[in-house]
């Protein structure tokens, strides 16, 4: 991952296409980096199109919600776990210093569903062995996002 960015600039840029897949790999995957790609065990050619798959999911959140388009930024990561399957996540963090605010973990072995998110809940506690949140379904997983902390207290775990 180069250059940090505001997650409200990575969504423009990616409706505006600019993480779409170059013809010329090198270029791809240098863009890819641009996007969030941190670290990857796939194939670079596959990066793109799991760079179009979640974005397709994060485009869905809104400023409202639980994620902060102006002081977070997102980056992606393809895991190879020891014992299992690999499987991809994304990450919100800060843009001070990095703290990752949430991982949502996708079609990881471990998990019961899809989607398990972890990550820190407004009293800024982290909360990492167990997911706060797990579903199946994308339009779940975007609306637990999009409903604030503050009305959402029954579903914290």
């Amino acid at each position: 991952m180069e250059k940090k960015m505001k997650l409200k600039i990575w969504i423009e840029r990616f409706k505006n296409d600019d993480f779409a897949k170059l013809e010329n790999e090198r270029d791809d995957v240098r863009k890819q980096i641009e996007a969030g790609w941190f670290d990857w065990f796939c194939e670079d050619g596959e990066l793109a199109d799991k760079t179009e798959s979640i974005g397709q999911i994060i485009v869905q959140l809104k400023p409202t919600g639980k994620v902060n388009f102006n002081d977070w930024y997102v980056w992606f990561k393809n895991n190879c776990p020891i014992n299992g399957p690999l499987y991809d996540d994304f990450r919100f963090a800060r843009l001070d210093n990095g703290e990752v605010q949430f991982t949502i973990q996708i079609k990881c072995c471990w998990n019961r569903y899809q989607f398990a998110v972890f990550g820190r809940t407004p009293d800024g506690v982290g909360h990492w062995e167990k997911p706060i949140f797990e579903c199946e379904e994308t339009k779940d997983l975007v609306e637990w996002f999009n409903t604030p902390w503050d009305s959402d207290r029954k579903k914290w775990f």
